[in-house]
């Protein structure tokens, strides 16, 4: 992916009138962060993990105390915790497994990963007349689970669990994906592979991460439960695992297949989806309610015939670009999409400028926009129905990752009401409006290309219209305001953040 070296972060964009304005909550390499339209940070949760982090009513931020490290368990949590305001721990579960790691003193782990739902979330939105709880309640969680079954694969397995607990601690309820093996609608090339090599990963402790959940969600009240479809049903779950390209609802009374979607694309309107995030049905209360909305990430997933692009036949299906999927699950109509195109990018030139292989999400707001998360590139911005862009944050926190690399990203960010916030008053909302990236410099270099013109005969007249200002934008702030940005200069790897914030 291409990629300036030098670029605005914090908050570039923001329009108060047609954005949904509350407060952003978003991991990063500090802990917990939750910051306000104008990309102030009003809290951090120090150290408090995220994947992901999630605000509740009443100022609390759930999140985890840490995992295991090193290369072989990138998302391996000790534990899923509940914080208060102040950072007190107000819940805490990790007594799934009791796990003891070489040179380690042996202790219990939840090995949760990737998500998360505290009962009456409203499938990870915000919707009227749903809060999820904060004194009680039942939470299901995805966690690892570590499996031989030669049935399936020949090697060890890194499989994903669904567990419930309750407000105790105790494990109600528990959902394996490699039971379903036969329900997810391999065929024999597919089944081949992941008997044979069903990770093309060396990490994640040697074990093939075969099905890669990342995202879990209730389905809640919903138009076809109401008309009598009972795969519906609102204690039931929808999923999406990365690694096989599926969606799927599962039965919450049986546990069985209910749904699904893919991985055999070759019918759908939409085509191929290559790696999804954080599928949801759209709740009750929400522009597009009963709709499916899915991050499709692209990159690399599948299952397949070894040829060219997957030499042994793992992860066979590829696309260089992202899209944000809206569509009904019974029809499978595309009823909105946000790809390279809505977002006025050239394609296939330019499709890489929407993209995100790995992480990211997408949340309905209520007054129709979409917060998406752009997760590799460290970005999220909030779009109307007419795919406008009327807010967006790139992270200007930077960590270092394996090899020596650093990066932005940001796993999933979700948008809150102010008023699930009652230790702050309200921030002022102030616009920010895009620079003229045509005049925009940074210190030292010069306003234009400026130089002499130099005429050379013989050439063809033509007509070549220049945009001086692409985005028809401002070049500067009006009224003497700061701009609310840094420069980053990934050379260098300096980060200048501004964090003030207000508290009351």
């Amino acid at each position: 992916m291409g990629h300036p070296t030098v670029y605005p972060t914090g908050v570039t964009i923001y329009r108060p009138k047609a954005a949904w304005s509350g407060y952003t909550a978003l991991p990063s390499p500090e802990g917990a962060l939750l910051i306000d339209m104008n990309g102030r940070a009003v809290r951090l949760w120090k150290g408090l993990r995220g994947e992901p982090n999630k605000v509740l009513p009443g100022g609390f931020m759930m999140g985890s105390t840490g995992g295991r490290g090193g290369e072989g368990y990138p998302v391996d949590n000790f534990d899923l915790v509940q914080v208060d305001w102040n950072g007190n721990i107000v819940w805490k579960f990790d007594r799934n497994e009791y796990v003891s790691d070489g040179g380690e003193v042996p202790r219990w782990m939840a090995r949760q990963h990737h998500d998360y739902e505290r009962e009456e979330a409203s499938a990870g939105h915000v919707a009227s007349g749903s809060e999820p709880k904060t004194d009680g309640g039942n939470t299901l969680i995805l966690v690892n689970r570590d499996v031989y079954d030669p049935a399936v694969s020949a090697k060890t397995l890194l499989d994903s669990s669904i567990i419930e607990v309750d407000w105790q601690g105790d494990i109600l309820w528990r959902w394996n994906a490699v039971d379903h093996f036969d329900e997810f609608g391999f065929d024999e090339a597919a089944k081949n592979v992941i008997f044979r090599l069903p990770s093309a990963s060396v990490s994640h402790g040697g074990k093939g991460l075969w099905f890669a959940l990342n995202s879990v969600s209730t389905l809640g009240p919903n138009r076809f439960h109401d008309c009598g479809d009972s795969r519906f049903h609102p204690d039931n779950i929808i999923i999406s695992g990365r690694n096989v390209n599926i969606l799927a609802i599962i039965d919450k009374k049986t546990g069985g297949i209910v749904w699904r979607l893919g991985p055999d694309y070759r019918d759908v309107p939409f085509g191929q989806v290559i790696g999804p995030h954080n599928a949801r049905l759209i709740p009750a209360g929400l522009p597009g309610a009963g709709n499916v909305l899915v991050f499709d990430s692209g990159g690399w997933a599948g299952y397949g015939v070894p040829g060219g692009l997957s030499r042994y036949g793992t992860a066979d299906k590829r696309r260089d670009y992202s899209r944000v999927l809206e569509f009904d699950p019974l029809s499978l109509e595309l009823v909105w999409q946000y790809t390279p195109s809505e977002a006025g990018h050239i394609e296939p030139l330019d499709s890489y400028k929407f993209y995100s292989p790995f992480a990211s999400s997408a949340q309905r707001l209520p007054n129709g926009n979409t917060l998406i998360t752009e997760g590799c590139n460290g970005r999220v911005f909030e779009v109307t129905a007419e795919h406008e862009t009327v807010w967006e944050y790139v992270a200007p926190q930077v960590r270092h990752g394996r090899g020596g690399l650093f990066s932005n990203r940001i796993y999933r960010a979700c948008r809150v009401p102010y008023g699930w916030i009652p230790q702050l008053s309200v921030p002022d909302e102030v616009a920010v409006e895009p620079l003229n990236v045509s005049r925009f410099r940074v210190p030292g270099a010069p306003d234009g290309p400026g130089g002499k013109v130099t005429a050379v005969a013989g050439i063809n007249p033509h007509s070549e219209t220049l945009i001086d200002n692409p985005f028809g934008f401002k070049i500067t702030a009006s009224g003497g305001e700061v701009s609310n940005f840094c420069v980053i200069n990934s050379g260098e790897r300096k980060v200048k953040p501004k964090t003030s914030g207000k508290e009351a």
